[in-house]
């Protein structure tokens, strides 16, 4: 009995391991080119301080109603034979009298200018003209590896778009969100937020954003990075020996199920920037079509990032849970 089932599944036992061999030589031969998780960039601008010129609004001291006139006759009175004391005109009681009267009114004008240049520098430091409010955001869209054209579109704006204009990287910006959002049948997972802060830590915190995306990725592979064109040379095929293994390899790679594409979207603007928390595809709609809507005017900074980029490079779900935790499914 136990020799006849012996027999009956050593044919199935030969198949498992021969086709455990196969998988084996395959990623082994393959080994680099799956534990690489290669990204693609794009980016530019900087967070200078806005060339504007603020111009304080203008003041013009009015002397009460009624004014004064020259008196008609010389010497005494008000008007501008008040001050000939000064020039040995009048005398006595009437001249130390002029003078205390010019020196209150020095006194009060200089006053007056005091207070007016420290009412300008108060209001221009409220408009923010000094270090003006700047909006930091993220949009984060996980896509199912089906959507292999619009890694296509990436790929073409960073080898085609300007990043040195502003105009430029605001098209660069508008580009990416509208591919986005002409694919939603491919969404899975969304994520977005926003922060305000000040010019001088605006920087600090989109640079820190920027590095964490950037670490995930093995290498990049693709960038375009203040019109900086970088492309990394396309990985070796697979030898002759096992082109049946690695036809099985890429096709497990392209058609198996759990694999995604993750676009990053990151921007630093002027001015008040909400997203909405996302929690299903209307809120991702709209987040990308506010962070797209940037006008060039505003936008100071921005980076797209997307990975897998290199061609047979795939992003598993396992990748998706330890690397982007924040996503929900929409």
């Amino acid at each position: 009995m136990r020799n006849k089932l012996l027999s009956a599944i050593q044919p199935l036992l030969k198949s498992l391991f021969v086709f455990g061999l196969l998988l084996t030589l395959t990623l082994g031969h393959a080994d680099g080119a799956l534990a690489a998780r290669t990204g693609g960039r794009i980016g530019g601008g900087s967070f200078r301080a806005p060339s504007r010129t603020y111009a304080p609004p203008s003041r013009t001291y009015a002397p009460p109603s009624g004014g004064y006139y020259p008196a008609p006759y010389p010497g005494g009175g008000f008007g501008f034979p008040l001050l000939f004391p000064f020039f040995g005109i009048g005398g006595g009681f009437g001249g130390v009298f002029t003078i205390l009267i010019f020196l209150a009114i020095a006194n009060f004008l200089i006053s007056s200018f005091r207070r007016v240049g420290v009412g300008d520098a108060g209001e221009a430091d409220s408009l923010g003209y000094g270090n003006p409010k700047v909006s930091v955001a993220e949009v984060q869209v996980g896509l199912l590896s089906e959507a292999r054209s619009l890694q296509g579109e990436l790929d073409e704006l960073a080898r085609t778009s300007d990043m040195s204009s502003a105009i430029g990287r605001a098209q660069v910006l508008q580009e990416s969100t509208l591919a986005l959002l002409r694919h939603p049948e491919y969404w899975v997972y969304g994520a977005a937020e926003s922060q305000r802060t000040a010019l001088q830590a605006a920087e600090a915190k989109f640079n820190q954003l920027a590095l964490g995306e950037r670490s995930k990725f093995t290498e990049e592979t693709l960038s375009n990075v203040n019109n900086q064109l970088k492309a990394a040379a396309p990985k070796a095929s697979l030898p002759a020996a096992s082109e049946e293994a690695g036809k099985l390899a890429n096709q497990l790679i392209t058609e198996g199920p759990g694999e995604y594409i993750i676009v990053t979207i990151l921007v630093g603007a002027e001015g008040d920037l909400q997203l909405p928390k996302i929690n299903s595809t209307d809120d991702l709609r709209q987040a990308l079509r506010q962070i797209g809507g940037i006008s060039s005017d505003r936008l100071l900074a921005v980076e797209i990032l997307w990975a897998p980029q290199a061609e047979g490079d795939t992003l598993t779900s396992d990748d998706l849970l330890a690397e982007y935790p924040n996503l929900k499914l929409v």
